[in-house]
This record gives C-alpha cells, sequence and structure tokens, in this order.
C-alpha cells in the first residue's frame, strides 16, 4: 500500500471520527444478491448506539459500492443478503484498503450467504483465513457482555451463533456473524415478532462491534 494512500485514508478517518454528525455504512455489492436487505436493520442500531453508548449517527444509512472511494468516510460498514456475492479485482482492491487503514466490516448472513462471502473475501485477503473470534475479545467484553459468545437472533440450521473474524496483526477488521442473524434482530420489532428479549441482545452486540469500530 503507497504511503499517500494510507495518510488520505487515514485523514479520511479522523474526519468522520470527529464529525458531529455520522452515518453506518451499506455496502452494494455485485452478483446478484440482495445486499438491500433488512432495511430497518441500520437505522435501528444507530438510534440504540445514539442512546447508549453516546454516538451521534443519523438514522438514515448510507449505501456505499464496496469499490467506491465514499467507503473512506465510513469507519463502520455492513454487509448482509441471502445469496451470491461477487467483487470485482478492484472493489477486493478497495475494500482491502479500506479495512487495511483502520476501516471495519460487519458481515451479516441473513441465510445464503457463507460460501459467497468466504470466497470473495479470499480474493480481498488471499493470505487470511477467517477464525473463530474467542469469547475473551475485547468485542465481546463491552460496552456489553457477552461471555458466552453470540446471541441466537434466528435458527436457520438448527446450528450455534458463530463469530468469525479476519485479523490484520491483532486488529480484528471483519467479524462475520454466522447461524445468528444479528441484522434481523435489529429491525423493526414487527418485521419477525422476536421476543424483546433477543431484539435487545442483538442491539448490543451490535452496539459492541460499533464501540469496536469506532475505538481502532
Amino acid at each position: 500500500m503507497k504511503k499517500t494512500a494510507l495518510i488520505f485514508s487515514l485523514s479520511l478517518f479522523a474526519t468522520a471520527s470527529f464529525a458531529q454528525q455520522q452515518k453506518l455504512a451499506r455496502l452494494q455489492y455485485g452478483g446478484g444478491g440482495d445486499w438491500y436487505s433488512s432495511r430497518t436493520a441500520l437505522p435501528n442500531l444507530a438510534l440504540y448506539c445514539n442512546l447508549q453508548i453516546a454516538t451521534r449517527f443519523q438514522r438514515e444509512e448510507a449505501v456505499v459500492q464496496v469499490g467506491s472511494s465514499d467507503l473512506f468516510q465510513y469507519p463502520f460498514a455492513f454487509l448482509t443478503g441471502h445469496g451470491n456475492v461477487v467483487f470485482s479485482e478492484s472493489e477486493a482492491a478497495n475494500l482491502r484498503l479500506y479495512l487495511e487503514s483502520g476501516g471495519f466490516l460487519h458481515i451479516c448472513d441473513n441465510y445464503g450467504l457463507d460460501a459467497f462471502v468466504r470466497r470473495e473475501m479470499k480474493k480481498v485477503f488471499p493470505e487470511l483465513e477467517f477464525r473463530l473470534v474467542p469469547f475473551s475479545h475485547p468485542v465481546y467484553k463491552g460496552p456489553f457482555s457477552f461471555s458466552a459468545g453470540l446471541p441466537k437472533v434466528h435458527e436457520h440450521d438448527g446450528k450455534s451463533p458463530q463469530g468469525w473474524g479476519l485479523f490484520l496483526g491483532d486488529r480484528l477488521v471483519c467479524f462475520y456473524d454466522y447461524q445468528c442473524d444479528l441484522g434481523n434482530g435489529w429491525e423493526d420489532a414487527e418485521v419477525y415478532n422476536d421476543p424483546e428479549a433477543i431484539r435487545i441482545k442483538a442491539l448490543q452486540m451490535g452496539a459492541n462491534l460499533v464501540a469496536y469500530a469506532l475505538g481502532q
């Protein structure tokens, strides 16, 4: 990575971090998958973070294409869906630079995403493998404690929820929730009629991810 690109990227993050109003970003990707699913998730997470961890997010999400330089304005990016995901070579390079420069990506498997995101993230970091994030990691410790890992929001295949991560050194740059569906837990209550306790747990874990992203 060129030094000038790194300095430019970091300056964008500095601007974003100190802005009085900021947005959570949704990644728009190619391949035909429904990148737009869980439509009420990010606005609700933004509101919850504002109330619980003193952020000042706008409730309206930002929609950003994977290969756009606009991505560098947002320290937290969210990718979800049920189907195919495809990154071009230039999009993979842009996403890599974003994550190397201090950005954070949360991937949420809305069911059916697993094989596609694992394949495409290999384009971004060919040298890295997803690893289970240990329950001792800071992302599970605060502001809300999840000593046993992710909450279970939706059943999918009936497996235990899993939090996978990509690490650059000690820094978690991508958190992937699998068999969990945090994004569905952030949706308006009437969308899935999940118990309120489950929705709160999902929002709390989302707040932990946001707090980690902002604190890097």
